[in-house]
């Protein structure tokens, strides 16, 4: 299922066909694909260099991580999740190595790795999907993630289910229309809600 985006300006056209669906294939994806999104992720920019992203990865069917990240989920999305081949949990280590202060870019760098991740997906036919419905002590619970550290996210990636297969009320949440609010509404100029003259 291919979902372009109907942009008002051109964009790169991995930009415009990325999209998150919620029913995934259980199809399996290959370890060197995994390889290359996280090393898409290792460079991100982010403060100081300081690179505080950390993934924990399971994939389905080899070992109980994908279990575990699973029980991790808030009940709706543990639903579609399950199926998804490859779930992740994102982490930041909220305080700079060097020096112990913390870090207030850490969520925001956490965000650029995950949007390197998912750009490289794109390019190899992957999907992603995103969740912030999780228990982040529930995490840390389940894998000693240390106090100056928080699962902020989990991630689901795999192959877009295209049969429409599982949960019908899913698949035609999938087959909608993409949406955004126009630029207008979200870049300013003078003032804060006051559009910018681009």
């Amino acid at each position: 299922m291919i979902k372009t985006a109907a942009v008002d300006y051109p964009i790169q056209n991995l930009l415009a066909v990325r999209w998150s669906p919620y029913v995934f294939s259980e199809r399996p994806v290959p370890a060197e694909d995994l390889r290359s999104l996280f090393e898409a992720a290792r460079w991100a920019p982010s403060s100081y260099n300081e690179q505080p992203w950390r993934f924990i990865v399971g994939r389905r069917g080899q070992g109980d991580v994908h279990a575990r990240i699973l029980d991790c989920l808030t009940e709706p999305n543990q639903k579609w999740a399950q199926r998804a081949p490859v779930l992740a949990l994102g982490i930041v280590v909220k305080e700079f190595i060097r020096n112990g202060n913390p870090n207030k870019a850490a969520v925001h760098d956490l965000g650029l790795a995950a949007g390197n991740l998912l750009v490289e997906a794109t390019a190899r036919g992957l999907h992603v999907h995103q969740m912030i419905g999780l228990d982040p002590e529930a995490a840390r619970s389940a894998f000693s993630i240390p106090m100056n550290a928080e699962a902020i996210t989990a991630i689901a990636i795999g192959y877009a289910d295209k049969s429409g297969a599982g949960d019908p009320a899913l698949a035609e949440r999938d087959a909608g229309a993409r949406e955004r609010r126009p630029i207008s509404e979200f870049v300013f100029g003078d003032r804060f809600g006051e559009s910018a003259a681009l």
